[in-house]
């Protein structure tokens, strides 16, 4: 197994770093070794090397870990307990190194008129037990983030952009091309502002003049109580930096529950397998369950003569109403189970009440009565059925 460099010498910097440091270092780095502008062989691998790196020393909780323990993730193989989620492995296009690639297209050479940033959408999962009672998650990200060297602006030192001379600050240049059927006149974006209408006559070193940087983010989520998978929470100006202090993106988290071992959800109404005895089904009874919320308990009242496959529901016990006091419903679907290990005691005093029901048993002949069947329906011809048509 080849041994684990160590992550402030992969970075170039002391042990006693801060965290704008860090940064730095990583971006100088990474834009070095980055695939697209590096043609050496080892380039992606020392590449990658530094990623995890910054993806470590830019985390407090792993890097105390990793300072304490020379382990990111701790001597328990965990760095951030229940309520923290490490996003940067499920952006699809939206990992350092396509952040990289991104941000390596994105300035002036791009010939893009697109200032403002990309809105940026993850799934967030949480158990059922988040979604009924809300909770808080601290979330850790990559995206492209406004350049704290140069405060988003791109230019050093704060200097203003002036206005492009060759497009007149609109961005675009016309060309005029001689055809065999005369002139044309087409528009592209200008070549010397890359369509931004602008110039700085002194990029920011750190951010190439873009005004942003790759990099590693770490938020917190208020979940709220109620919520239902599929449904939406949107961080406004947490998505990709626009460049030179344009507007950024929205960060778009798709809430998705996960599927419990007792809970079933269909709405606002919890519903749960559950077993009485054939007694407790004659006679009625009453379950204590544990609710969906922490250290919930239900009572749920078992009719007398209940039948398998009943279902008993429970009013407020299901999930609570996004935005409201108010809660679904618990339903019960009762089993009703049938004991096998009767006493002769028991069985004697079963047959007595059978006997005084005049219902037959044992080896008596028990005739089942049929209902007549129904008249068949007339047939009609088919056709294809639309999907709001009721079966």
């Amino acid at each position: 197994m080849k041994p684990q460099r160590d992550y402030y010498e992969v970075l170039g910097v002391d042990r006693s770093a801060d965290a704008r440091t860090i940064k730095r270092a990583f971006l100088k780095k990474a834009r070095e070794l980055h695939p697209d502008v590096n043609d050496a062989d080892d380039a992606e691998e020392r590449f990658k090397e530094v990623n995890e790196a910054y993806s470590v020393l830019s985390d407090d909780s792993r890097r105390a870990n990793y300072d304490r323990y020379g382990d990111a993730d701790g001597p328990f193989g965990s760095h951030g307990g229940g309520d923290y989620v490490d996003m940067s492995d499920f952006f699809s296009g939206f990992g350092m190194d396509d952040l990289f690639s991104s941000f390596f297209g994105g300035g002036a050479s791009a010939r893009t008129t697109r200032t403002r940033g990309r809105d940026m959408a993850m799934t967030l999962k949480i158990t059922l037990e988040e979604a009924a009672a809300g909770c808080t998650k601290t979330i850790a990200y990559e995206r492209l983030a406004p350049c704290e060297d140069c405060s988003g602006t791109g230019a050093e030192g704060g200097e203003a952009a002036r206005s492009c001379i060759t497009c007149a600050g609109t961005g675009r240049v016309s060309r005029i091309q001689r055809t065999i059927i005369g002139q044309m006149q087409t528009q592209m974006p200008c070549p010397d502002c890359g369509g931004l209408g602008q110039v700085v006559d002194h990029p920011c070193e750190t951010c190439d003049g873009q005004g942003r940087t790759p990099s590693r983010e770490k938020i917190e989520i208020e979940i709220p109580a109620g919520i239902r998978s599929g449904q939406r929470l949107v961080r406004e100006g947490f998505g990709e930096a626009g460049i030179r202090g344009e507007a950024s993106g929205d960060l778009v988290l798709a809430i998705e529950v996960e599927k419990h071992n007792r809970f079933a959800v269909q709405g606002e109404d919890l519903h749960i397998n559950t077993t009485i005895s054939a007694f407790q089904a004659m006679l009625g009874c009453t379950l204590s369950l544990d609710g969906i919320l922490a250290d919930e308990r239900l009572e749920l009242e078992v009719p007398a003569g209940c039948q398998n496959g009943d279902r008993v529901r429970l009013s407020g016990g299901g999930m609570p109403r996004m935005g409201s006091s108010a809660r679904g419903d618990l339903i019960a679907t009762i089993a009703v189970e049938i004991p096998r290990d009767l006493s002769l005691d028991e069985r004697d005093a079963i047959e007595a009440l059978a006997e005084g029901r005049e219902e037959p048993f044992g080896d008596e002949l028990f005739e089942v009565e049929f209902a007549e069947e129904a008249e068949e329906p007339e047939r009609k011809s088919w056709r294809p059925r639309w999907p709001w048509e009721r079966p």
